[in-house]
């Protein structure tokens, strides 16, 4: 039995700082390092160098100390003689400091006790254990690391490597005297199952697998990390001879705490070990096993303590995430973890699977039929029950099972009508749908199917049966003998209601299953375990609504080429993660080897994200920018969420276009009930343009009444900008710093944001450039009218120059709210001060409401109102057609005059009666579900969330806006103001990895831009400001 005694020094501080100066000749500051056996201080020197100054424990031998020694010597000289392509290992293990005795080891007394004493140097870095995120690529370098330096070990020797040591895996059996200790009945339980899997399954084939020296604590209190990779690794005391297994099972079991999926932060250990040193089969069979057995091994030595220290409340609290991981571990099927690591080996993730389908394959043509269907008389539906579903487009609610019913048997019906075959064939087989196998579907929305994730919740959605949708009643067949394993009924809603899982055991050593799911309550009765079902055996039929578990009738067909114990049988999941998707294919492979229906009468899979990236950068301009480091697949949207191609949402909070939610229903039929009727130009007579036209006017001040409808925001400002020139005869514009007004020539002329960046060849000679009215970084710091008039005076002084020259001006173009400004919140008084001025002098005032109207601002409808002002012409675009391309510009009577100059204005598409429905629907949402009053109330609750963050965390250095249109700008230094663009930038791709989207504004891109459909809730917004807050709390432990 291995020693566990504990003798620890007890060296202070100061004592500490005196060994440096006394052995090392070193001038110090000292303070202790967390440790079990041994002393750790590390130490500053007045000259910036650190070291480690390490005093032993009495368990520890000299021997062990050398073999410390000699392993740090042998990979340093290891890593020197490394090939050019692999990391030198010697960048990421300290190295000895030489005493002033010139021994790499001296001693010191104490009370009459001799301690080893030995100083290394302090490697840069920060504490794994404090390094925030865990992300999958750090925890892969953790595995790469420990790969490279275990293949650098493989030939090294050292005859104190042969020693016992408790924390040896091979000896994790010693515990079974300890559990004693632990006081809880649950959790001596807990261990007691996965000590005696170990001792019965594991610990036996331990020495029939490659043994060598290995680190063997790589826990995250002896790893630092560096811009998410490992930059050293330390604390070789714990160094022995043992299985090489051991080594990524140790590391993975630490990288698994504090993990909502622990499974998941042990594959990406395991995947980075398996690039550098490769794992044999048989030691991943056992990695699961030895994980758990590293925790209970601390588990149970912790409690074994405490009963030495019942004081030291620490020793319960520290080991209480041990506890937490081992409770999600015992839920977890061993065969399923095998698998996992499996495939992140790059093996069959099962590797019975490919035993299972070539049966199959050898022999479907003495199969039975599961149903009595012939494909080729009876061609059937094949459904597309994917988040990108047209169908499902027709459905509102996937939950609601009478509609999802009658959608999927019309469009079975309407299949029918279309071959004349079908009339004569049996009733049964008339109507039969297919619902795919790896497909990811739209209909798995409930908490039921929502799974821990590390980064984010994971929905599952990816279908691992097939579907055969038919009449309720419809014979259910065997397509092969087995005997009944196990049935129930599963009463929940979506579950599977009455389920049949069948044994086949088909030759010696090869047994699979087959589950049936959504049968009639009847098909259970008379059932026993054990019972023989013959082939082409009617053993069950179809079920209906609600007792098939809540589903339109259909059988759920799935193969399973194992159980998961210790999960039910009737219990196995038919939907898996998208990020689990191989291994549950492996799993349970396609079943339509047993349905036998043509691959033919399938579609044609779909494009990856890479094959639509590649085609997009081949056919699109390259100036087309995409979002996001890692860019989203988005296939629906809902409400305030987006859905990539695997169903999983996303919290739209960067989207202002579909100002009343994505797809908003009313807004939908409108469209669509009016494009089944007409759609045409302006030229003819329609009621939509004139009522439409006349609710938008009647929303406005007095004595904006004009409208002209136009299809985009670009285009409104364009046509806005002609309207000015005609009625002015002047051609010269005052504009904001960092103001964007649209895509076309002359708008880009107007825009500093585009002329005076990238490609930009700045100001025209008819733009001038008023500074932006930033209270917060302006010229002016500050929100009161006094900043206000003098940022206006700007402008005056521009006109009384041109006006010296001979010249005036056509007018001024702003937003009321600067948007790629950095989401302005004007300084107060500005546009009050400034539109006297430029109407004085013969121009005109266009407000740009094409991002900031309709309610957004939460007090007002329009955002020019919050400034006290009424401009000449207003353009509005973007959330007007809730993402229809519609647009308009609306003016007074006698700048409308002014334009009827002779010379027609006509817009093809403009003002169709579409667009004008449309418009019409989105006005009357805003209305009927008081957004605008939403805008306020949420969008006040996120600006008291956001301001909390920023008296927390530095790096937000303003927070501003109005209603559901926010920035936060993040600064480096709050005095100099010193931008954070790159931190903008890894929080809004961190965010989408957490499954919020938002993005990056400003001209110095360091503004977050939040500005969210308005159907935002007061829960999204707390959200989004818990997880703000997470990423910026990473940021300051990354």
């Amino acid at each position: 039995m291995p020693d566990v005694t504990i003798l620890r020094p007890t060296f202070s501080l100061e004592e500490a700082v005196e060994l440096a100066r006394d052995l090392y000749n070193l001038n110090t500051t000292a303070r202790e390092l967390p440790s079990e056996r041994d002393q750790n201080f590390h130490l500053a020197a007045a000259d910036g160098q650190q070291y480690i100054l390490k005093i032993a424990g009495l368990t520890e031998s000299l021997e062990t100390l050398k073999l410390e020694k000699a392993l740090m010597t042998h990979l340093n000289r290891q890593s020197s003689e490394a090939a050019q392509d692999k990391p030198p290992i010697s960048n990421l293990i300290p190295k000895l400091v030489l005493a002033t005795t010139n021994k790499p080891f001296t001693h010191v007394s104490k009370n009459g006790i001799r301690y080893p004493v030995r100083l290394i140097t302090h490697l840069p870095g920060k504490l794994l254990a404090h390094t925030k995120p865990h992300s999958p690529a750090l925890l892969h370098s953790l595995g790469r690391t420990l790969g490279q330096i275990d293949a650098a070990l493989a030939n090294f020797e050292h005859p104190a490597a042969h020693r016992e040591l408790k924390w040896d895996l091979k000896l994790a059996g010693f515990i079974v005297d300890y559990l004693k200790f632990i006081p809880e009945d649950g959790q001596r339980q807990l261990v007691q199952g996965f000590l005696d899997h170990f001792l019965q399954h594991t610990q036996p084939r331990l020495d029939g697998l490659r043994h060598s020296i290995i680190h063997n604590d790589a826990n995250d209190y002896n790893i630092l990390t560096s811009n998410q990779q490992v930059s050293g690794i330390f604390d070789f005391g714990d160094a022995l001879y043992t299985a090489t297994v051991c080594e990524p099972a140790i590391a993975a079991a630490y990288a698994s705490l504090h993990k909502p999926d622990p499974l998941a932060a042990a594959a990406d250990v395991v995947r980075g070990y398996h690039t550098a040193h490769p794992l044999t089969e048989a030691e991943v069979s056992l990695l699961f096993s030895l994980i758990a057995m590293r925790l209970c091994v601390s588990v149970t030595m912790s409690a074994y303590q405490h009963t030495q220290e019942p004081d030291n409340a620490y020793l319960q609290i520290s080991v209480r995430p041990a506890w937490e991981t081992l409770e999600k571990l015992a839920q977890t099927s061993p065969l399923l973890a095998e698998a996992t690591f499996r495939h992140v080996c790059g093996w069959e993730p099962v590797a019975k699977s490919v035993q299972v389908i070539d049966w199959l394959r050898e022999n479907r043509g003495r199969l039975a039929k599961v149903i009595d269907a012939d494909w080729q008389k009876s061609p059937p539906t094949i459904f597309d029950l994917t988040s990108g579903s047209l169908l499902l487009g027709q459905l509102q609610d996937p939950n609601d099972t009478e509609a999802f019913t009658m959608l999927l048997f019309t469009a079975m019906a309407q299949n029918t009508a279309a071959h004349p075959s079908l009339s004569s064939a049996p009733s049964a087989a008339k109507k039969i749908g297919i619902g795919r196998y790896d497909e990811p579907r739209r209909i798995y929305t409930a908490d039921s199917f929502r799974i821990p994730g590390n980064d984010r919740d994971e929905w599952r959605t990816i279908h691992i049966g097939l579907d055969l949708f038919a009449e309720a009643g419809t014979a259910v067949h065997a397509p092969l003998p087995g005997t009944v394993h196990s049935f129930a009924n599963n009463t929940d809603r979506l579950d599977y209601g009455p389920v049949i899982v069948l044994q086949h055991d088909v030759y010696d050593g090869l047994t699979f299953y087959t589950l049936y799911g959504h049968l009639s309550e009847a098909s259970l009765e008379g059932l026993t375990v054990g019972q023989r079902i013959a082939k082409g055996e009617k053993f069950a039929e179809i079920g209906t609504f609600p007792s098939n578990g809540g589903w339109p009738p259909h059988l759920h067909l799935q193969i399973l080429c194992d159980l998961l114990p210790p999960n039910a049988a009737t219990d196995f999941p038919g939907v898996a993660a998208p990020s689990q998707r191989a291994i549950w294919l492996s799993l349970c492979p396609d079943p339509n080897v047993l349905v036998r229906i043509p691959s033919y009468f399938f579609p044609q899979a779909g494009r990856s994200r890479e094959e639509i990236l590649a085609l997009r950068q081949k056919h699109l301009g390259p100036s087309l920018s995409i979002s996001y480091q890692n860019p989203l697949h988005i296939v629906r949207g809902q409400g305030q969420y987006l859905y990539d191609e695997n169903n999983q949402p996303y919290l739209d909070a960067v989207n202002n276009v579909p100002h009343v939610g994505h797809n908003h229903p009313h807004v939908v039929k409108a469209a669509q009930r009016q494009m089944a009727v007409l759609n045409t130009n302006t030229r003819y007579l329609h009621d939509n343009l004139v009522e439409y036209a006349a609710r938008l006017t009647a929303t406005l001040p007095e004595p904006l009444s004009v409208c002209y409808f136009v299809c985009s925001g670009s285009e409104a400002n364009e046509l806005a900008l002609r309207l000015a020139r005609s009625h002015t005869g002047r051609r010269d514009w005052l504009v904001l710093d960092g103001a964007y007004h649209g895509n076309t020539a002359a708008l880009i002329d107007i825009s500093p944001y585009k002329f005076d960046g990238p490609g930009g060849a700045g100001a025209p000679e008819h733009v001038h450039v008023l500074p932006m009215p930033d209270p917060y970084r302006g010229l002016y710091r500050g929100d009161d009218e006094r900043n206000g008039r003098l940022y206006a005076q700007h402008a005056q002084e521009i006109i009384e120059k041109l006006q010296m020259q001979g010249n005036g001006i056509a007018g001024f173009i702003g937003e009321p709210l600067l948007g790629c400004g950095g989401q302005i919140v004007p300084t107060a008084g500005f546009f009050r001060a400034l539109f006297p001025l430029v109407r004085a002098a013969g121009g005109v005032c266009i407000a740009d409401e094409v991002q900031v109207g309709f309610g957004r601002v939460g007090t007002h409808l329009w955002a020019f109102e919050t400034q006290g002002v009424v401009p000449d012409i207003v353009t509005l675009g973007k959330p007007i057609g809730n993402g229809h391309p519609l647009a308009a510009v609306v003016t007074t009577p006698e700048i409308a005059q002014s334009f009827a100059n002779g010379m027609e204005y006509f817009n093809t598409f403009g003002g169709n009666p579409v667009s004008c429905a449309i418009g019409l629907a989105v006005l009357e949402v805003l209305i009927l579900e008081k957004l605008q009053f939403r805008a306020r109330e949420v969008g006040n609750r996120l600006l008291d969330g956001l301001h909390r963050l920023q008296a927390r965390f530095p790096l937000i250095g303003d927070v501003r806006g109005l209603g559901l249109y926010i920035g936060v700008e993040l600064v480096r230094d709050r005095q100099t103001l010193e931008p954070a663009a790159e931190e903008a930038s890894y929080i809004a791709n961190r965010m989408r990895d957490k499954g919020i989207l938002i993005s990056t504004d400003g001209p110095l891109h360091n503004v977050l831009k939040i500005k969210p459909p308005l159907v935002f809730t007061e829960e999204n917004a707390d959200f989004l400001v818990k997880t703000l807050g997470e990423i910026l709390e990473e940021m300051v432990n990354a």
